[in-house]
């Protein structure tokens, strides 16, 4: 059990039978009355935002975490297979649990988070941003480096990413997996 005020981002919680993650937290004062956390919490399983009040002192159910690196291998039906980076051991990862799953190649490495008490795979998180190959993309014009236009391209794991128009076929970029942006062209 934790209490309330010792809520901090990235903290996992129970809640209703369901897994939430601390995004924010406040801790409210007002002129009168008692002291209240306003937290933000992301579930788990279909990433919906829920925001609560807790009074100072209330007590919360917990649950212990781990992040652990495994290397992206292939995919099997609707299911992603992923090789943990110490034991060796390959695990089944359901398309709907991994975060920026349009950008997944093979070979990748993903953080897998899994509650360490069941072991039971909660979901699994790309890195940030990662380097991919441009497979098609409309040929760029010489002098359109001027305007912010942004042209479609698709790239190496069949995603399309909107790109400027001096990005040609071939060419590398970097693409942030959260929200599927061009981030820079990568030399």
């Amino acid at each position: 059990m934790i209490n309330s005020q010792d809520i901090k981002n990235g903290v996992c919680i129970r809640m209703d039978g369901r897994l939430y993650f601390v995004i924010e937290f406040l801790h409210v004062k007002p002129g009168k009355g008692n002291t209240i956390m306003r937290v933000k919490f992301k579930d788990v399983v279909d990433g919906r935002v829920l925001e609560r009040r807790f009074n100072i002192g209330e007590k919360l159910e917990d649950v212990r975490v781990e992040r652990r690196p495994y290397q992206y291998l292939y995919q099997e039906g609707e299911d992603y297979i992923f090789m943990n980076n110490e034991t060796f051991e390959q695990v089944p990862i359901a398309h709907d649990l991994i975060t920026g799953v349009d950008f997944l190649k093979e070979g990748f490495v993903c953080d897998v988070v899994s509650d360490a008490s069941t072991d039971t795979i909660l979901f699994a998180e790309l890195p940030t941003k990662v380097e991919l190959a441009v497979t098609y993309t409309e040929p760029g014009l010489k002098g359109d480096t001027a305007t912010n236009t942004l042209k479609p391209a698709t790239v190496e794991t069949g995603a399309t990413v909107r790109v400027p128009l001096f990005i040609n076929e071939g060419e590398i970029i970097r693409v942030d997996t959260r929200d599927g942006s061009y981030c820079e062209r990568v030399r």
